[in-house]
């Protein structure tokens, strides 16, 4: 069999030019893996989850019985430990889970801090 001498060519040609559209769709065309597409999601909905609890959490410290002790405490502690202070009143443990949620807790401090009742 005779193979015409533009074969080769053609076929490195077609090979460099998959490489370079590969390089090109990962680098600057927004591809990428499974892996990474997963991780993207995974943080998507937890950031969903935690938005949409963040009310929950606010009202939980409007009634709370301990509310005023716990904002008072919020005015004086360090910025780190403001969260912690937020976990241990309870108000960032949603209905039915047993361990609080620190990514609600840190939202919930952010939101109590920006209310114009604790500053």
């Amino acid at each position: 069999m005779h193979v015409p001498e533009w074969v080769s060519p053609a076929f490195l040609g077609a090979g460099a030019g998959a490489i370079a559209l590969a390089v090109a769709g990962f680098a600057w065309g927004g591809w990428v893996t499974d892996g990474t597409a997963r991780r993207m999601a995974d943080n998507a909905a937890a950031a969903a989850v935690v938005v949409s609890l963040t009310p929950y959490c606010l009202e939980r410290s409007r009634t709370d019985p301990r509310s005023s002790d716990v904002l008072a405490d919020l005015k004086i502690v360090r910025a780190f430990q403001r969260p912690d202070l937020v976990v241990q009143a309870g108000w960032a443990t949603p209905l039915g889970e047993d361990r609080p949620n620190r990514a609600l807790a840190s939202a919930c401090e952010q939101a109590l801090a920006a209310a114009p009742s604790i500053r």
